[in-house]
């Protein structure tokens, strides 16, 4: 009996995460309408949060990192699921989007930028200045996205969930639209990802395309968990 009810708890938190995921990429789209594109480049980061920390930390795309850390919740609940179809497969598609949030998480430059946007706001001297501007620099250039880590980070992640949703695909208790979202979903996500230094354009024409079928993938996840807690 206590094993059902940590497995139960176990499926609640991966249903409820997906849930939050669902929610996260709704607030990424309504921000991207409400405050535009986020900053390229260091003195527009330092002016915004200079401005405002809050605001600044949202169109610095926090909210992304946000999104990104949550699949600590999704994944534990889909691996025990998957566990009996493909356990390698399932245990790497698992390792792949740990690995790829702990690399995230230690790149993601938005207090970083804070803190040089402070400095830079106190400098006395423009010698100064143009050193705080030089930091930030370094910063966006060994960030979430635009370093060596942060590519490996990204084929990590949606590599991973081609992955769980190739094990998806063997098993009969997930749907089929689950399953069908969840690779076109990550597998459009990983080819714009690999794109991406190389073709901009048509990476970025991919990312409009690959956006709907996160917005199924998550409420499905979140369904089909919640289902397998009411079936222990």
């Amino acid at each position: 009996m206590e094993s059902h009810n940590n497995l139960r708890t176990l499926y609640k938190i991966g249903g409820v995460t997906a849930l939050l995921q669902l929610t996260t990429v709704v607030g990424l789209i309504v921000i991207s309408f409400t405050m535009g594109p986020r900053p390229t480049g260091v003195q527009e980061f330092f002016d915004l949060y200079q401005q405002n920390k809050l605001v600044g930390l949202v169109q610095d795309d926090f909210t992304s990192l946000l999104l990104i850390v949550l699949y600590m919740g999704t994944y534990p609940a889909l691996f025990y699921a998957l566990r009996r179809v493909n356990f390698a497969w399932a245990t790497l598609a698992t390792l792949f989007t740990f690995v790829a949030v702990a690399i995230c998480a230690s790149t993601q430059a938005s207090f970083s930028l804070m803190h040089l946007s402070d400095l830079y706001a106190a400098a006395s001297t423009e010698a100064q200045r143009a050193l705080y501007l030089a930091a930030g620099e370094a910063v966006l250039a060994s960030d979430m996205w635009n370093s060596s880590g942060a590519y490996l980070s990204g084929i990590l992640l949606q590599g991973g969930g081609v992955i769980i949703s190739l094990v998806m695909l063997r098993s009969k208790q997930f749907s089929k639209v689950t399953v069908i979202s969840g690779l076109l979903g990550n597998g459009l996500d990983l080819v714009q990802h690999l794109l991406h230094p190389f073709a901009p354009s048509i990476s970025a024409s991919l990312q409009m395309v690959m956006g709907p079928f996160y917005l199924v993938w998550f409420p499905m996840l979140a369904r089909d968990l919640f289902r397998f807690k009411e079936d222990l």
